[in-house]
């Protein structure tokens, strides 16, 4: 099976990794801006899920612990260095999970955990379009404006894309949040004009960690990495670099 992550440069001497998960549907082109705006000591490693790009013709994993026992079994040659873990809307439930898992293989853990764009998962939260039909679920994309409308009135192009969506959908409704927190510091990034994660239930991933906690927020809806990439990444570094520096006050 294709390895579920590609680098996306060459890594820095005495570097650090960090694994970028996206949200449903997403794959590792949400991320290909990221090695020219992150300095150089970091390594971003984008975590590329079957269903997509270049891995369109496996089935896409419709629930977690298939999903997560996936990148587990993958993960070991790159735990070579220290690394973090970045995920935003679905994945940062699959990057958290997939913390817990490692957690309890008694492998290392990630330096950091940054998330955005997903409720804390010890709140209920409804899962919009995972059951409706294809036009539904394509005004729920329109709705979240995630996906540019172009895409969106190709009908061979949904053909591709809409199962892989539904089942990234339904993974997210599927899971089962285990109240178990982890000992990685958490740095959450919410868009203030973001309906399903707004800055109040963004706060609830203070729950997750025994480690300190900090929530940044930031302009824009639910897909505020989009136009604020420069503003999450320069937080982002700066939160590795006081990591790489011993600096575990966050």
């Amino acid at each position: 099976m294709t390895s579920p992550f590609i680098s996306l440069r060459q890594p820095a001497k005495e570097g650090i990794r960090l694994f970028c998960f996206a949200h449903a549907g997403g794959g590792a082109s949400v991320f290909r801006r990221w090695p020219g705006m992150l300095p150089a000591f970091i390594e971003p490693v984008a975590v590329r899920l079957p269903g997509r790009e270049s891995r369109f013709t496996e089935q896409p994993y419709d629930r977690m612990a298939p999903l997560v026992a996936h990148l587990t079994d993958s993960l070991s040659p790159w735990l070579d260095r220290p690394y973090a873990c970045f995920g935003f809307s679905m994945g940062a439930r699959v990057a958290l999970a997939l913390a817990q898992t490692l957690r309890d293989r008694g492998l290392p853990a990630p330096s950091l955990l940054f998330v955005g764009g997903s409720p804390g998962p010890g709140l209920p939260i409804e899962v919009p379009g995972w059951k409706d039909s294809d036009e539904g679920l394509v005004a729920q994309l329109r709705r979240l404006g995630g996906i540019p409308p172009e895409p969106l009135t190709m009908r061979e192009l949904l053909s591709v894309m809409l199962p892989t969506v539904r089942a990234d959908l339904t993974v997210l409704a599927t899971w089962t949040h285990q109240a178990s927190t982890i000992t990685t510091p958490i740095h959450a990034f919410a868009g203030v004009d973001d309906d399903y994660a707004p800055p109040a239930r963004m706060m609830a991933w203070e729950q997750e960690t025994e480690g300190w906690f900090r929530l940044t927020r930031v302009p824009g809806g639910h897909f505020f990495l989009q136009s604020q990439e420069e503003m999450v990444l320069g937080a982002v570094a700066a939160d590795l670099a006081r990591c790489r520096a011993g600096d575990a006050r966050g």
